[in-house]
Protein backbone atom coordinates (compact mmCIF):
# COMPACT_ATOMS: atom_id res chain seq x y z
CA UNK A 1 0.00 0.00 0.00
CA UNK A 2 1.02 3.12 -0.51
CA UNK A 3 0.87 6.20 1.46
CA UNK A 4 0.90 9.97 1.38
CA UNK A 5 2.29 12.68 3.53
CA UNK A 6 0.38 14.95 5.21
CA UNK A 7 2.32 17.44 3.06
CA UNK A 8 2.68 15.36 -0.01
CA UNK A 9 -1.84 15.10 0.28
CA UNK A 10 -1.92 19.20 0.80
CA UNK A 11 0.20 19.32 -2.25
CA UNK A 12 -1.80 17.23 -4.61
CA UNK A 13 -5.01 19.13 -3.06
CA UNK A 14 -3.68 22.35 -4.39
CA UNK A 15 -2.44 21.80 -7.58
CA UNK A 16 -6.00 19.88 -7.98
CA UNK A 17 -7.54 22.80 -7.39
CA UNK A 18 -5.22 24.78 -9.39
CA UNK A 19 -6.23 22.71 -12.41
CA UNK A 20 -9.98 22.94 -11.93
CA UNK A 21 -9.68 26.69 -11.49
CA UNK A 22 -7.25 26.92 -14.93
CA UNK A 23 -10.16 24.23 -16.86
CA UNK A 24 -13.39 26.72 -15.37
CA UNK A 25 -11.49 29.88 -16.68
CA UNK A 26 -10.39 27.95 -20.30
CA UNK A 27 -14.03 27.10 -20.64
CA UNK A 28 -15.42 30.52 -19.40
CA UNK A 29 -13.39 31.83 -22.43
CA UNK A 30 -13.88 29.92 -24.94
CA UNK A 31 -18.21 30.49 -23.59
CA UNK A 32 -17.24 34.73 -24.05
CA UNK A 33 -15.19 34.01 -27.61
CA UNK A 34 -18.17 31.72 -28.63
CA UNK A 35 -20.91 34.81 -27.27
CA UNK A 36 -19.22 37.16 -28.61
CA UNK A 37 -18.91 35.00 -32.23
CA UNK A 38 -22.58 34.70 -32.03
CA UNK A 39 -23.51 38.23 -31.83
CA UNK A 40 -21.14 39.49 -34.05
CA UNK A 41 -22.72 37.29 -36.27
CA UNK A 42 -26.55 38.01 -35.41
CA UNK A 43 -25.42 41.84 -35.88
CA UNK A 44 -23.95 41.26 -39.36
CA UNK A 45 -27.35 39.74 -40.21
CA UNK A 46 -29.36 42.13 -39.38
CA UNK A 47 -26.86 45.34 -39.80
CA UNK A 48 -28.71 48.17 -42.47
CA UNK A 49 -26.58 49.42 -45.01
CA UNK A 50 -24.25 52.07 -44.01
CA UNK A 51 -25.10 55.43 -45.58
CA UNK A 52 -23.68 55.58 -49.07
CA UNK A 53 -21.09 58.17 -49.29
CA UNK A 54 -23.23 58.95 -52.90
CA UNK A 55 -25.88 57.69 -54.65
CA UNK A 56 -24.41 58.47 -58.42
CA UNK A 57 -23.47 55.68 -59.29
CA UNK A 58 -26.72 53.37 -58.35
CA UNK A 59 -28.55 56.55 -59.66
CA UNK A 60 -26.50 56.93 -63.31
CA UNK A 61 -28.44 53.52 -64.24
CA UNK A 62 -31.62 53.92 -63.23
CA UNK A 63 -32.72 57.22 -64.66
CA UNK A 64 -32.96 56.15 -68.20
CA UNK A 65 -35.57 53.40 -66.93
CA UNK A 66 -37.55 56.37 -65.61
CA UNK A 67 -39.73 58.49 -67.80
CA UNK A 68 -42.18 61.15 -68.03
CA UNK A 69 -46.06 60.89 -68.45
CA UNK A 70 -47.76 63.77 -70.28
CA UNK A 71 -51.47 63.13 -71.27
CA UNK A 72 -53.95 65.42 -72.97
CA UNK A 73 -58.27 64.94 -73.25
CA UNK A 74 -60.89 66.93 -74.38
CA UNK A 75 -62.84 69.51 -72.30
CA UNK A 76 -66.19 69.19 -72.90
CA UNK A 77 -70.05 69.84 -71.82
CA UNK A 78 -70.23 71.98 -68.29
CA UNK A 79 -66.87 72.60 -68.23
CA UNK A 80 -66.16 73.69 -71.47
CA UNK A 81 -69.10 76.25 -71.01
CA UNK A 82 -67.31 77.59 -68.00
CA UNK A 83 -64.37 78.47 -69.76
CA UNK A 84 -65.97 79.98 -72.64
CA UNK A 85 -67.44 82.45 -69.91
CA UNK A 86 -64.71 83.20 -68.57
CA UNK A 87 -62.63 83.83 -71.98
CA UNK A 88 -65.23 85.84 -73.01
CA UNK A 89 -66.02 88.33 -70.12
CA UNK A 90 -61.98 88.59 -69.99
CA UNK A 91 -62.25 90.25 -73.59
CA UNK A 92 -65.14 91.98 -73.21
CA UNK A 93 -63.53 93.49 -70.22
CA UNK A 94 -60.89 94.25 -72.42
CA UNK A 95 -62.99 95.68 -75.02
CA UNK A 96 -61.72 92.97 -77.72
CA UNK A 97 -65.37 91.59 -77.90
CA UNK A 98 -66.31 87.74 -77.75
CA UNK A 99 -63.50 85.49 -78.41
CA UNK A 100 -62.74 83.16 -81.55
CA UNK A 101 -65.21 79.78 -81.12
CA UNK A 102 -63.09 77.67 -80.30
CA UNK A 103 -64.73 73.92 -81.67
CA UNK A 104 -62.12 71.78 -79.50
CA UNK A 105 -60.45 72.51 -76.08
CA UNK A 106 -57.85 70.12 -74.12
CA UNK A 107 -56.35 69.52 -71.00
CA UNK A 108 -53.23 68.09 -69.60
CA UNK A 109 -51.53 66.36 -66.81
CA UNK A 110 -47.94 64.89 -65.99
CA UNK A 111 -47.37 62.11 -63.95
CA UNK A 112 -44.12 59.71 -63.93
CA UNK A 113 -43.86 55.86 -64.46
CA UNK A 114 -40.53 53.49 -65.57
CA UNK A 115 -39.84 50.90 -68.06
CA UNK A 116 -40.68 47.24 -66.55
CA UNK A 117 -39.43 45.39 -69.84
CA UNK A 118 -36.82 46.29 -72.70
CA UNK A 119 -39.92 45.40 -75.02
CA UNK A 120 -41.87 48.81 -74.53
CA UNK A 121 -44.16 47.99 -71.10
CA UNK A 122 -44.27 51.12 -68.67
CA UNK A 123 -45.60 51.36 -65.36
CA UNK A 124 -47.86 54.32 -63.70
CA UNK A 125 -50.85 55.47 -61.93
CA UNK A 126 -54.13 55.25 -62.87
CA UNK A 127 -54.97 58.79 -62.44
CA UNK A 128 -52.18 60.05 -63.95
CA UNK A 129 -53.97 58.38 -67.47
CA UNK A 130 -57.44 58.42 -66.23
CA UNK A 131 -59.80 60.14 -69.14
CA UNK A 132 -57.07 60.44 -71.25
CA UNK A 133 -57.57 61.28 -74.74
CA UNK A 134 -53.91 61.06 -75.90
CA UNK A 135 -50.77 59.67 -73.94
CA UNK A 136 -47.30 60.30 -74.69
CA UNK A 137 -43.96 59.27 -72.92
CA UNK A 138 -41.43 61.49 -72.93
CA UNK A 139 -37.20 59.55 -72.15
CA UNK A 140 -34.81 60.37 -70.27
CA UNK A 141 -33.01 61.22 -73.54
CA UNK A 142 -35.49 63.54 -75.02
CA UNK A 143 -36.67 60.86 -77.37
CA UNK A 144 -41.06 61.05 -77.54
CA UNK A 145 -43.37 57.91 -77.88
CA UNK A 146 -47.12 57.95 -78.49
CA UNK A 147 -48.64 55.07 -75.64
CA UNK A 148 -51.33 53.10 -75.66
CA UNK A 149 -53.26 52.25 -72.36
CA UNK A 150 -53.00 48.37 -72.17
CA UNK A 151 -55.13 48.58 -69.09
CA UNK A 152 -55.84 50.16 -65.77
CA UNK A 153 -57.01 49.56 -62.09
CA UNK A 154 -58.71 52.10 -60.36
CA UNK A 155 -58.45 50.14 -57.51
CA UNK A 156 -55.03 49.85 -56.66
CA UNK A 157 -54.61 53.36 -58.98
CA UNK A 158 -51.85 51.39 -61.15
CA UNK A 159 -51.91 51.46 -65.05
CA UNK A 160 -49.63 49.70 -67.90
CA UNK A 161 -48.71 51.37 -71.08
CA UNK A 162 -47.17 50.11 -74.10
CA UNK A 163 -44.42 51.87 -76.37
CA UNK A 164 -43.36 50.89 -80.02
CA UNK A 165 -39.74 51.50 -79.93
CA UNK A 166 -37.13 50.76 -82.92
CA UNK A 167 -34.51 49.29 -79.93
CA UNK A 168 -34.74 47.40 -76.82
CA UNK A 169 -35.53 50.01 -73.78
CA UNK A 170 -33.29 50.91 -70.47
CA UNK A 171 -35.75 48.25 -67.73
CA UNK A 172 -35.75 47.89 -64.92
CA UNK A 173 -37.27 45.04 -62.83
CA UNK A 174 -39.20 44.78 -59.10
CA UNK A 175 -37.86 44.23 -55.74
CA UNK A 176 -39.51 42.40 -52.87
CA UNK A 177 -40.83 45.07 -50.66
CA UNK A 178 -41.74 42.65 -48.27
CA UNK A 179 -38.21 42.17 -47.54
CA UNK A 180 -37.88 46.26 -47.25
CA UNK A 181 -37.64 47.33 -43.67
CA UNK A 182 -38.98 50.47 -42.04
CA UNK A 183 -35.44 52.81 -42.02
CA UNK A 184 -34.19 51.05 -45.25
CA UNK A 185 -32.73 54.33 -47.86
CA UNK A 186 -34.84 54.01 -50.69
CA UNK A 187 -34.22 56.45 -53.73
CA UNK A 188 -37.25 57.98 -55.83
CA UNK A 189 -37.06 59.40 -59.19
CA UNK A 190 -40.02 61.10 -61.28
CA UNK A 191 -40.96 64.52 -62.81
CA UNK A 192 -42.03 66.63 -59.98
CA UNK A 193 -44.02 69.75 -60.78
CA UNK A 194 -43.22 68.99 -65.11
CA UNK A 195 -39.27 70.06 -64.42
CA UNK A 196 -38.34 66.88 -65.18
CA UNK A 197 -36.20 63.67 -64.15
CA UNK A 198 -35.25 64.52 -60.30
CA UNK A 199 -33.71 62.03 -57.48
CA UNK A 200 -34.50 62.46 -54.33
CA UNK A 201 -33.33 60.09 -51.27
CA UNK A 202 -34.71 59.02 -47.91
CA UNK A 203 -35.80 56.05 -45.68
CA UNK A 204 -38.79 54.24 -45.15
CA UNK A 205 -40.76 55.99 -42.79
CA UNK A 206 -43.47 53.10 -42.19
CA UNK A 207 -45.03 49.94 -43.33
CA UNK A 208 -48.76 49.39 -44.69
CA UNK A 209 -49.98 52.45 -43.93
CA UNK A 210 -53.42 52.72 -44.39
CA UNK A 211 -54.90 56.24 -45.80
CA UNK A 212 -58.45 55.09 -46.92
CA UNK A 213 -57.75 55.58 -50.46
CA UNK A 214 -59.73 52.31 -50.89
CA UNK A 215 -60.09 48.73 -49.68
CA UNK A 216 -56.91 47.39 -50.34
CA UNK A 217 -54.57 50.36 -48.82
CA UNK A 218 -51.04 49.28 -47.86
CA UNK A 219 -48.54 51.70 -48.80
CA UNK A 220 -44.88 52.14 -48.14
CA UNK A 221 -44.41 55.65 -46.45
CA UNK A 222 -41.07 57.50 -46.87
CA UNK A 223 -39.48 60.56 -46.29
CA UNK A 224 -38.07 60.82 -49.59
CA UNK A 225 -39.70 63.91 -50.95
CA UNK A 226 -42.84 63.31 -53.10
CA UNK A 227 -44.16 66.01 -55.18
CA UNK A 228 -46.66 66.67 -57.82
CA UNK A 229 -45.66 64.96 -61.03
CA UNK A 230 -44.26 62.21 -59.10
CA UNK A 231 -47.12 59.90 -59.02
CA UNK A 232 -46.56 56.43 -61.08
CA UNK A 233 -42.48 57.26 -60.74
CA UNK A 234 -40.66 54.04 -58.83
CA UNK A 235 -39.41 54.33 -55.54
CA UNK A 236 -35.77 51.84 -55.71
CA UNK A 237 -34.03 50.68 -53.26
CA UNK A 238 -29.94 50.42 -52.86
CA UNK A 239 -29.78 47.08 -55.21
CA UNK A 240 -31.71 49.47 -57.85
CA UNK A 241 -34.86 47.26 -57.69
CA UNK A 242 -38.47 49.04 -57.69
CA UNK A 243 -39.88 48.02 -53.91
CA UNK A 244 -43.01 50.63 -54.34
CA UNK A 245 -44.81 52.96 -56.87
CA UNK A 246 -44.89 56.47 -55.50
CA UNK A 247 -49.12 57.13 -55.58
CA UNK A 248 -49.89 59.81 -53.00
CA UNK A 249 -48.69 62.62 -50.69
CA UNK A 250 -49.66 64.12 -47.21
CA UNK A 251 -49.45 67.72 -47.37
CA UNK A 252 -50.91 70.32 -46.36
CA UNK A 253 -49.09 72.71 -48.46
CA UNK A 254 -49.90 70.86 -51.96
CA UNK A 255 -45.56 70.40 -51.90
CA UNK A 256 -43.48 67.68 -49.87
CA UNK A 257 -43.76 67.60 -46.26
CA UNK A 258 -41.92 63.78 -46.18
CA UNK A 259 -44.46 61.71 -45.70
CA UNK A 260 -44.92 60.12 -49.00
CA UNK A 261 -46.90 57.00 -50.19
CA UNK A 262 -46.02 54.29 -52.72
CA UNK A 263 -47.50 50.89 -53.59
CA UNK A 264 -45.91 47.91 -52.47
CA UNK A 265 -44.25 45.79 -55.10
CA UNK A 266 -45.88 42.51 -54.07
CA UNK A 267 -49.35 44.48 -54.89
CA UNK A 268 -47.99 45.63 -57.41
CA UNK A 269 -46.19 42.89 -59.73
CA UNK A 270 -49.89 40.90 -59.59
CA UNK A 271 -51.76 43.46 -60.81
CA UNK A 272 -49.44 44.82 -63.52
CA UNK A 273 -48.84 40.99 -64.47
CA UNK A 274 -52.62 40.50 -64.70
CA UNK A 275 -53.16 43.71 -67.10
CA UNK A 276 -50.05 42.60 -69.26
CA UNK A 277 -52.09 39.58 -69.64
CA UNK A 278 -55.27 40.21 -70.17
CA UNK A 279 -55.94 43.63 -69.23
CA UNK A 280 -57.47 43.72 -66.64
CA UNK A 281 -57.37 42.70 -63.00
CA UNK A 282 -59.42 39.39 -61.49
CA UNK A 283 -60.00 39.46 -57.63
CA UNK A 284 -60.03 36.40 -55.47
CA UNK A 285 -63.63 37.02 -53.53
CA UNK A 286 -64.84 35.05 -49.98
CA UNK A 287 -68.35 36.48 -50.00
CA UNK A 288 -68.32 37.47 -46.30
CA UNK A 289 -68.86 41.21 -44.98
CA UNK A 290 -66.50 41.44 -41.84
CA UNK A 291 -65.95 43.94 -39.14
CA UNK A 292 -62.44 44.74 -36.53
CA UNK A 293 -62.44 42.71 -33.36
CA UNK A 294 -62.61 45.18 -30.57
CA UNK A 295 -61.24 44.57 -27.43
CA UNK A 296 -64.93 44.21 -25.60
CA UNK A 297 -65.85 41.95 -29.07
CA UNK A 298 -62.70 39.81 -28.19
CA UNK A 299 -64.07 39.32 -24.56
CA UNK A 300 -67.32 38.64 -25.44
CA UNK A 301 -66.07 36.03 -28.45
CA UNK A 302 -63.79 34.58 -25.81
CA UNK A 303 -61.12 35.16 -27.91
CA UNK A 304 -57.78 35.56 -26.02
CA UNK A 305 -56.79 39.22 -27.60
CA UNK A 306 -58.15 41.49 -30.34
CA UNK A 307 -57.26 40.06 -33.53
CA UNK A 308 -58.94 38.26 -37.05
CA UNK A 309 -61.66 39.46 -38.77
CA UNK A 310 -65.55 39.16 -37.66
CA UNK A 311 -67.73 37.78 -39.61
CA UNK A 312 -71.05 40.03 -39.93
CA UNK A 313 -72.72 38.61 -42.82
CA UNK A 314 -72.42 35.93 -45.50
CA UNK A 315 -72.93 36.06 -49.08
CA UNK A 316 -75.78 34.18 -50.38
CA UNK A 317 -74.55 31.29 -52.46
CA UNK A 318 -70.63 32.76 -51.82
CA UNK A 319 -67.71 30.63 -51.50
CA UNK A 320 -67.65 31.26 -47.56
CA UNK A 321 -71.22 29.74 -47.52
CA UNK A 322 -69.87 27.32 -49.93
CA UNK A 323 -67.87 26.38 -47.33
CA UNK A 324 -69.64 26.59 -43.85
CA UNK A 325 -68.23 29.87 -42.85
CA UNK A 326 -71.06 31.40 -41.19
CA UNK A 327 -71.95 34.64 -39.12
CA UNK A 328 -70.01 35.13 -35.83
CA UNK A 329 -66.94 33.41 -36.87
CA UNK A 330 -63.57 34.86 -36.51
CA UNK A 331 -61.60 34.57 -39.46
CA UNK A 332 -57.94 33.73 -37.96
CA UNK A 333 -56.04 33.02 -40.81
CA UNK A 334 -55.87 33.02 -44.51
CA UNK A 335 -54.19 30.41 -46.62
CA UNK A 336 -51.70 30.24 -43.47
CA UNK A 337 -50.96 33.82 -42.95
CA UNK A 338 -52.35 35.19 -39.66
CA UNK A 339 -55.26 38.05 -40.31
CA UNK A 340 -53.56 40.41 -37.65
CA UNK A 341 -56.37 42.89 -38.10
CA UNK A 342 -59.35 42.73 -40.17
CA UNK A 343 -58.11 45.05 -43.03
CA UNK A 344 -55.34 42.95 -43.92
CA UNK A 345 -58.39 40.28 -45.07
CA UNK A 346 -59.60 41.96 -48.18
CA UNK A 347 -56.37 42.33 -49.47
CA UNK A 348 -55.22 38.80 -49.17
CA UNK A 349 -58.31 37.39 -50.74
CA UNK A 350 -57.98 39.86 -53.59
CA UNK A 351 -54.54 38.56 -54.16
CA UNK A 352 -55.72 35.02 -54.06
CA UNK A 353 -56.11 32.93 -57.51
CA UNK A 354 -59.74 32.86 -58.99
CA UNK A 355 -60.43 29.14 -58.03
CA UNK A 356 -57.62 28.37 -55.70
CA UNK A 357 -58.64 26.09 -52.94
CA UNK A 358 -57.38 27.58 -49.54
CA UNK A 359 -57.38 26.51 -45.56
CA UNK A 360 -59.20 29.25 -43.83
CA UNK A 361 -58.97 28.94 -39.74
CA UNK A 362 -61.77 30.65 -37.56
CA UNK A 363 -62.71 30.80 -34.05
CA UNK A 364 -66.40 29.24 -33.66
CA UNK A 365 -67.67 28.95 -30.21
CA UNK A 366 -64.64 28.68 -28.39
CA UNK A 367 -62.48 26.70 -30.35
CA UNK A 368 -60.87 26.83 -33.56
CA UNK A 369 -61.73 25.31 -36.84
CA UNK A 370 -60.00 24.79 -40.49
CA UNK A 371 -62.12 24.77 -43.27
CA UNK A 372 -61.51 24.88 -47.27
CA UNK A 373 -62.43 27.82 -49.03
CA UNK A 374 -62.67 27.38 -52.87
CA UNK A 375 -62.34 31.08 -54.31
CA UNK A 376 -64.35 32.77 -56.53
CA UNK A 377 -64.19 35.96 -58.62
CA UNK A 378 -64.52 39.57 -57.19
CA UNK A 379 -68.54 40.36 -57.95
CA UNK A 380 -70.91 42.43 -56.39
CA UNK A 381 -71.66 41.03 -52.64
CA UNK A 382 -75.33 40.61 -51.55
CA UNK A 383 -76.22 40.19 -48.01
CA UNK A 384 -77.63 37.20 -46.48
CA UNK A 385 -80.91 37.56 -44.53
CA UNK A 386 -81.43 36.22 -40.89
CA UNK A 387 -82.69 32.97 -41.36
CA UNK A 388 -84.42 32.58 -38.05
CA UNK A 389 -87.84 31.78 -37.28
CA UNK A 390 -89.65 33.15 -34.73
CA UNK A 391 -92.83 33.78 -32.50
CA UNK A 392 -91.72 36.93 -30.16
CA UNK A 393 -93.13 37.81 -27.00
CA UNK A 394 -93.28 41.16 -24.97
CA UNK A 395 -91.02 41.36 -22.18
CA UNK A 396 -90.62 44.39 -19.50
CA UNK A 397 -88.20 46.94 -19.75
CA UNK A 398 -87.11 46.17 -16.36
CA UNK A 399 -86.51 42.64 -17.89
CA UNK A 400 -83.25 43.85 -19.53
CA UNK A 401 -81.50 46.74 -16.50
CA UNK A 402 -78.19 44.68 -17.32
CA UNK A 403 -78.34 46.14 -20.81
CA UNK A 404 -80.26 48.93 -20.50
CA UNK A 405 -82.67 47.94 -23.51
CA UNK A 406 -86.53 47.51 -23.23
CA UNK A 407 -87.35 44.97 -26.03
CA UNK A 408 -90.72 43.34 -27.96
CA UNK A 409 -91.95 41.27 -30.48
CA UNK A 410 -92.19 41.98 -33.81
CA UNK A 411 -95.53 43.10 -34.10
CA UNK A 412 -97.46 45.01 -37.22
CA UNK A 413 -97.70 48.14 -35.53
CA UNK A 414 -94.14 47.87 -34.76
CA UNK A 415 -92.92 46.74 -38.08
CA UNK A 416 -94.61 50.05 -38.74
CA UNK A 417 -93.47 52.25 -36.45
CA UNK A 418 -89.65 51.30 -37.43
CA UNK A 419 -90.03 50.49 -40.99
CA UNK A 420 -88.86 46.91 -41.03
CA UNK A 421 -89.21 44.67 -43.83
CA UNK A 422 -91.98 42.02 -44.28
CA UNK A 423 -88.87 39.48 -44.10
CA UNK A 424 -87.50 41.09 -41.17
CA UNK A 425 -86.65 38.61 -37.94
CA UNK A 426 -85.10 38.74 -34.33
CA UNK A 427 -86.45 40.67 -31.66
CA UNK A 428 -86.63 44.27 -31.92
CA UNK A 429 -85.31 47.11 -29.70
CA UNK A 430 -88.28 49.38 -28.45
CA UNK A 431 -86.38 51.51 -25.87
CA UNK A 432 -82.65 52.30 -25.25
CA UNK A 433 -82.04 53.66 -21.53
CA UNK A 434 -80.22 57.22 -21.85
CA UNK A 435 -76.65 56.06 -20.10
CA UNK A 436 -77.00 52.01 -20.01
CA UNK A 437 -74.60 50.36 -22.03
CA UNK A 438 -76.74 49.68 -25.05
CA UNK A 439 -76.93 53.33 -25.50
CA UNK A 440 -72.93 53.56 -24.75
CA UNK A 441 -72.48 50.99 -28.40
CA UNK A 442 -75.23 53.49 -30.33
CA UNK A 443 -77.85 51.04 -30.10
CA UNK A 444 -81.42 52.85 -30.87
CA UNK A 445 -85.28 51.88 -31.28
CA UNK A 446 -85.73 49.85 -34.23
CA UNK A 447 -82.23 47.86 -34.01
CA UNK A 448 -83.21 44.55 -34.57
CA UNK A 449 -81.11 41.53 -32.38
CA UNK A 450 -80.98 38.48 -34.52
CA UNK A 451 -78.29 36.42 -32.21
CA UNK A 452 -76.26 36.76 -28.75
CA UNK A 453 -73.33 35.80 -28.46
CA UNK A 454 -73.28 33.73 -32.01
CA UNK A 455 -77.06 31.95 -30.52
CA UNK A 456 -80.36 32.59 -32.75
CA UNK A 457 -82.50 34.75 -30.47
CA UNK A 458 -86.30 33.77 -31.41
CA UNK A 459 -87.98 35.78 -28.66
CA UNK A 460 -87.19 38.61 -26.25
CA UNK A 461 -87.21 36.10 -23.09
CA UNK A 462 -83.95 34.24 -25.19
CA UNK A 463 -82.22 37.55 -25.35
CA UNK A 464 -82.96 38.08 -21.89
CA UNK A 465 -81.88 34.37 -21.13
CA UNK A 466 -78.65 34.00 -22.47
CA UNK A 467 -77.72 37.76 -21.56
CA UNK A 468 -78.25 36.26 -17.80
CA UNK A 469 -76.44 33.04 -18.25
CA UNK A 470 -73.25 34.86 -19.60
CA UNK A 471 -73.63 37.26 -16.40
CA UNK A 472 -74.01 34.00 -14.06
CA UNK A 473 -70.82 32.06 -15.64
CA UNK A 474 -68.76 35.95 -14.60
CA UNK A 475 -68.48 37.55 -18.44
CA UNK A 476 -68.73 41.07 -18.52
CA UNK A 477 -69.71 41.75 -22.11
CA UNK A 478 -72.07 39.82 -24.39
CA UNK A 479 -72.10 39.83 -28.26
CA UNK A 480 -75.25 41.01 -30.07
CA UNK A 481 -75.64 40.62 -34.14
CA UNK A 482 -77.67 43.65 -34.79
CA UNK A 483 -80.00 43.90 -37.99
CA UNK A 484 -80.42 47.94 -38.70
CA UNK A 485 -81.64 49.39 -42.06
CA UNK A 486 -80.32 46.13 -44.10
CA UNK A 487 -77.33 45.73 -42.56
CA UNK A 488 -75.59 43.40 -39.75
CA UNK A 489 -73.09 44.55 -37.24
CA UNK A 490 -71.45 42.62 -34.22
CA UNK A 491 -72.01 45.09 -30.95
CA UNK A 492 -69.98 43.89 -27.68
CA UNK A 493 -72.32 45.16 -25.14
CA UNK A 494 -70.93 45.46 -21.63
CA UNK A 495 -73.32 43.53 -19.01
CA UNK A 496 -74.10 45.71 -15.66
CA UNK A 497 -73.21 43.70 -12.80
CA UNK A 498 -75.30 45.28 -10.34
Amino acid sequence: MTRISTRQGHKAVVLAAVRQAAARQWLLGVAVLLSALMALAWSAAVQARPTPDSFADLVEGLLPTVVNIQTRQTIEGGQAEQFEEFFKEFFERRGEGAPPPQQRRRGSSLGSGFVIDPSGFIVTNHHVIADADEVEVVFADGTKLEATVVGSDKDTDLALLKVEADRALPSTEWGDSDQTRIGDWVVAIGNPFGLGGTVTAGIVSARQRDINAGRYDNFIQTDAAINKGNSGGPMFNLDGQVVGVNTAIFSPSGGSVGIGFATPSSMAKNIIAQLRDSGEVRRGWLGVRIQNVTDELAEGLRLDRPRGALVAAVTEGGPAEAAGIKQGDVILEFDGRPVTEMRRLPAMVAETGVGATVDVKIWRRSKEETVKVEIGELQAEQLASAPADQSPQQVDPDEMESLGLALGKITPELRARFELDEDTKGVVITEVEEGGSGAEKGLRPGDVIVEVDQEEVQTPAEVVEKVEKAKSEGYRVVTLLVFRQGDFQWVAVRIDQS
